[in-house]
């Protein structure tokens, strides 16, 4: 780039817009030349074009033109991206893999941290797909595309707490069987383990089926699981771990040694070692494997 910096039609011809388009950006978001000469008109820097970059790259994958200023403000001195191919969820956008456009609309929701929108498709998707298929098609490739990209910027953990706080709510809503027989089924994280809403998500699928089930959420200490499980008496006791550090065998040994044993034992998530398991404990490798499982052992014991 010349050092006097490049015109408005230079710059349209290098980002594949309207001149218009930039006239826009820069009168509604301040994203305009920043070179002047005496005499001439303003002109585009490095750092402007940088930043036109990412624009132009946020509005393509659906960010809101306002969102995508934001973003775009934050990068003034990187330079002019290389010429890449298309992917889902580049630049600062939610990747969500091979998930279809339910997925795609909710990862743009939550990045604009719009709550009514992502509420709606939560809601929609569990109504329309059933709540296993809107956890598996819908919610969880969003959640782990946060995931990645905080990894990756170390940031959005606003739209991460906001995200699982709308999901919570429409996990919640989901009626829940009245007049049922007393809960078989308890629900638990393990103990420092935050991540509950996958045990939301089953609970809520339970529901759907008529079973009845306690939730108790996350960092349940083994302690309390185990008075919970001496007062309550579950058949199915399923015990979620996210991360190897909060995966704790002693947890599982501690249900098994219970003088209320339950029937049936489950190490839910991606925390768990396989191999490290006690005899006995199943590790279900899906929610819809582990509801199939829990409904099987509950009904059995009431029939």
């Amino acid at each position: 780039m010349a050092d006097d910096g490049l015109s408005a039609g230079a710059v349209a011809r290098r980002l594949g817009v309207a001149v218009t388009t930039l006239r826009t950006w820069h009168q509604r978001y301040g994203l305009g030349p920043s070179s002047h000469l005496p005499g001439h008109h303003r002109r585009y820097t490095a750092e402007d074009l940088s930043r036109l970059e990412v624009m132009r790259r946020l509005t393509a994958e659906g960010i809101a033109p306002a969102e995508a200023a934001r973003w775009a403000r934050y990068a003034p001195d990187v330079p002019p991206a290389e010429p890449q191919p298309a992917r889902d969820g580049g630049g600062f956008a939610i990747p969500v893999g091979r998930a279809g456009p339910t997925a795609r609309g909710l990862a743009r929701a939550a990045i604009r941290l719009d709550v009514e929108a992502m509420r709606g498709i939560m809601s929609r998707a569990v109504t329309d797909q059933g709540v296993v298929s809107a956890w598996d098609e819908v919610l969880r490739p969003v959640l782990a595309g946060i995931g990645e990209r905080h990894l990756a910027t170390k940031r959005l953990i606003e739209v991460e707490h906001l995200f699982s706080r709308t999901a919570t709510e429409v996990f919640a809503a989901v009626p829940r069987p009245r007049d049922a027989e007393p809960p078989r089924i308890l629900l638990a994280c393990a103990d420092d383990e935050q991540h509950s809403l996958p045990l939301e998500a089953m609970a809520a699928a339970l529901a759907t089926d008529g079973v009845a089930s306690r939730l108790l959420g996350a960092r349940v200490p083994s302690v309390a699981l185990a008075d919970a499980v001496d007062r309550t008496g579950p058949d199915v006791v399923m015990v979620w771990s996210h991360a190897p550090d909060t995966a704790d065998p002693a947890q599982l040994v501690a249900l098994q040694d219970a003088p209320r044993r339950p029937v049936l034992i489950l190490a839910g998530g991606p925390g768990w070692s396989v191999d490290s398991l006690p005899t006995g404990v199943v590790a279900p490798v899906s929610l819809a494997e582990a509801l199939q499982l829990a409904q099987t052992w509950a009904r059995r014991s009431l029939g």
